[in-house]
């Protein structure tokens, strides 16, 4: 549809873009991003005609841009500019249907039906119907972009040139409006350039990203090939962290800022802990990066709080989060920064250890009711409903840790779970096997980010090493103390 080969251009003798050389397809949405300075705007204005090529040719469905006319570029590409200027007080329709003149044989000589239709429909995918007997002049700087927007999609040309779209939109409208240059590019087969200053919205919205350097590509491609933090901290000189959507298949950015403020040093110890009839609880100084299958804050989050409430083994909820929040609300934990979970254990038997290591301590902390332990391997052939449990596990780690070792003190932590509970020779009561678990069980790692770099916790590891041996040690006082506790032999 659009091909662009080896273009360079700019103002005066200074070259802008050099040597820029991409093509998009029909029905693609390609994003342009970069720093201030990098040549996007530049680019799209030699693109659209506005600015003079010094080299290179732009091609659009086999013929050379220059060879257009007028009239027959407007009908094959429509413009969205940075910026607008208007020598005359439009209302918002009259401005709309200024994006029909390429289609007109005199200026509004032969307005159409098809002309009606496209400036409606402009309108109400751009949510602006309701200004469209007021002056634009009148209207916000958020709102003229909308306006603008929608007389580029009333052009109906098949390509679509974007500068910053979303400029001075509030996150509502700019989701409104990309989601319909998307649905457009989907539907009719619109084919979209849009130069970005958000790197989020770009992945999320392009089909490919072109990236570029001091007018020069540094990377094209897919998303999840352009949006690397390696590229991303060469081209815009800032630290950040790549994640993925949390509903998309599309990287996301988290800018890394280089403070100069002064970091507050913690260290979780045994103190921090206390312990109660109603449930245990660790309140920590600083938030610590927390990984858990909680009740309450579940995932991947920063807390300070964390509680292992206790509850009766008959307990029962129609909505379990929302009674776990009141509750926790009512003892006064702040919900935004606490992590809850519920077990059926009296919570005065859990089990709390310091492990010493070359790089600092783990704190583990266990509760194990082992009433309705399962055997994984044979969960399949029961009916049983899930009951309260359960074995809850807390590995708190001063030190700092990337997500790939949260993961592993997870699995190393359930693997010295599972052992203990075969050393003590646990069995599921249906089955008569070792029982690996509880259908209820939880599981938290933390981290205070803090001291020295911990890159994985395998068992093998330094850190695994003691999450293995604290988390088994930890389980194995705990399920003896539910023994006790219920008078069963050991």
């Amino acid at each position: 549809m659009l091909q662009v080969e080896n273009v360079s251009g700019g103002y005066g003798n200074s070259l802008v873009v050099k040597s820029v050389s991409f093509d998009v397809k029909k029905g693609e949405v390609l994003g342009i991003l970069g720093p201030n300075g990098s040549g996007k705007s530049t680019l799209l204005k030699i693109i659209s005609g506005i600015l003079k090529a010094e080299s290179g040719t732009v091609t659009i469905d086999g013929k050379s841009a220059s060879l257009y006319s007028q009239k027959e570029f407007a009908r094959k590409v429509a413009v969205l500019p940075q910026l607008h200027a208007h020598a005359f007080s439009h209302t918002v329709r009259e401005t709309v249907e200024l994006g029909r003149y390429p289609h007109q044989a005199g200026l509004f000589s032969s307005w159409s039906n098809e002309d009606e239709r496209a400036v409606t429909e402009a309108l109400e995918n751009t949510a602006i119907t309701r200004y469209e007997k007021q002056s634009i002049e009148l209207l916000s700087g958020g709102e003229q972009q909308r306006v603008f927007v929608a007389q580029a999609l009333a052009q109906e040309a098949p390509i679509l040139l974007l500068d910053e779209p979303t400029n001075h939109l509030d996150i509502a409208h700019q989701q409104q409006l990309l989601d319909t240059i998307r649905n457009q590019a989907v539907d009719k087969g619109l084919t979209v350039i849009s130069v970005f200053h958000d790197i989020n919205l770009a992945a999320m919205y392009c089909d490919r990203l072109l990236l570029l350097d001091k007018g020069e590509v540094s990377k094209i491609g897919l998303p999840q090939d352009v949006v690397k933090e390696e590229a991303i901290e060469a081209v815009y000189k800032a630290r950040v962290k790549t994640q993925p959507h949390p509903e998309m298949p599309k990287p996301q950015i988290t800018l890394l800022p280089d403070t100069k403020d002064e970091i507050r040093v913690a260290v979780v110890s045994k103190e921090d802990f206390s312990v109660s009839k109603e449930f245990v609880a660790l309140q920590t100084k600083i938030p610590l990066k927390t990984l858990s299958s909680a009740v309450h804050n579940a995932g991947l989050g920063w807390y300070k709080t964390f509680v292992n409430r206790h509850v009766d083994s008959n307990y029962n909820a129609d909505d379990v989060k929302t009674e776990m929040a009141a509750y926790l609300e009512k003892q006064g934990f702040p919900l935004n920064e606490t992590v809850g979970m519920m077990t059926a254990v009296l919570t005065e038997h859990v089990e709390i250890g310091v492990y010493e290591g070359d790089f600092g301590t783990v704190l583990i902390a266990v509760t194990a009711g082992i009433g309705n332990a399962v055997d994984v391997s044979k969960a399949r052939s029961r009916d049983e409903a899930p009951r309260v449990g359960t074995i809850n596990t807390w590995v708190i780690i001063n030190g700092e840790l990337p997500d790939e070792a949260f993961i592993q003190a997870m699995i190393t932590a359930t693997e010295a779970k599972a052992k203990a509970l075969q050393t003590e020779n646990v069995k599921d009561q249906l089955t008569g096997t070792i029982a690996t678990g509880t259908s209820t069980d939880s599981l938290l790692v933390a981290a205070t980010q803090q001291g020295e770099w911990l890159p994985y916790a395998g068992p093998i590891t330094s850190l695994g090493k003691l999450v293995a041996h604290g988390v088994y040690e930890c389980t194995v006082k705990a399920v003896q103390a539910y023994k006790k506790a219920k008078g069963w032999t050991t």
